[in-house]
Formats: structure tokens, C-alpha cells, sequence
């Protein structure tokens, strides 16, 4: 499951995205456009700024913006920085991988055999959407919703 940090992690890198070239933005009016709390805000901006996403400025004007544009910004980037591995199984995941305790022949397990197709599946789809598909895909959908 998709954890609530890494949930508001998203929807702030699409706010800052929506803005992108412009000035940047402060995390109270980040916060109150997408309902987030403002310290768990705070922690989750510094990190992906700690990890070259954001790039932030003091004083006057001062803010978040987004330090790469938000089509190279991908969620499987995202999801691994904010919650770590994306596979369900330790067995499966790429960069976090750890052999499960029980598992006497990991090569002739099913379920590992299943989790490998479900994490490649998984990540052909996170590591294709970037932060600008999802605003592209939001404003779609507003004007779906829109038509009615």
C-alpha cells in the first residue's frame, strides 16, 4: 500500500510541478492547497530536497521549486525515496533485495516466480509516469468530469 507520506510526497511534487519556472513556492501555501500537515510537510520536503528533486530558497520569496523539470521526475524515483523498496516480497525488490527466512529454494518458489511478474509489471508503469504525466492525466480528468 501506497503510504500517506509518500501519497503527499506526489501531490506536492505536482503542485510545485503545476508551478514549475516560476518563483518558488512556500510550504504553507503547499500545505493548505493539498490538505497537508504542515510539519509532516516540512520532513518530507527537506528529503526530496536532500535528495537533488527540490531545490529550496530562504528569505524573502523563498521556497520550494521543483530542481528538475516534472517530466524527469518519476514516481518509482519517488516511492523509493520517501517508503524504500516498491516490490511486495524482499525476494523480488531490485535495490532493497533480502532473501525470506522460510524460503528453503528460492529459484523454484512460486511465489517469488508470481511477485518477479508483479513488481516488472509495477514498475513498467511507475518507471513510465513522471510527475508531468500526472498533472496531464489530472486536468483529463477534470475535463471528463467537466463534460457531464
Amino acid at each position: 500500500m501506497l503510504s500517506k507520506k509518500t501519497k503527499y510526497a506526489i501531490k506536492a511534487l505536482m503542485v510545485l510541478g503545476r508551478n514549475y519556472g516560476k518563483e518558488p513556492m512556500q510550504i504553507g501555501k503547499i500545505a493548505e492547497e493539498e490538505r497537508i500537515p504542515k510539519k509532516f510537510l516540512e520532513q518530507i520536503l527537506l528529503e526530496m530536497r536532500n535528495a537533488g528533486i527540490l531545490y529550496s530558497k530562504k528569505g524573502a520569496g523563498g521556497g520550494y521549486s521543483l530542481n528538475k523539470a516534472p517530466e524527469d521526475i518519476y514516481l518509482s524515483q519517488v516511492m523509493r525515496l520517501i517508503d524504500g523498496p516498491i516490490a511486495l516480497l524482499p525476494c523480488v525488490s531490485l535495490n532493497f533485495y533480502r532473501s525470506c527466512e522460510e524460503c528453503v529454494e528460492e529459484h523454484a518458489c512460486g511465489i517469488r516466480d508470481t511477485f518477479v511478474e508483479v513488481r516488472n509489471a509495477m514498475l513498467q508503469i511507475l518507471n513510465d509516469t513522471s510527475i508531468s504525466n500526472l498533472i496531464n492525466k489530472e486536468k483529463e480528468l477534470n475535463l471528463e468530469v467537466g463534460k457531464d
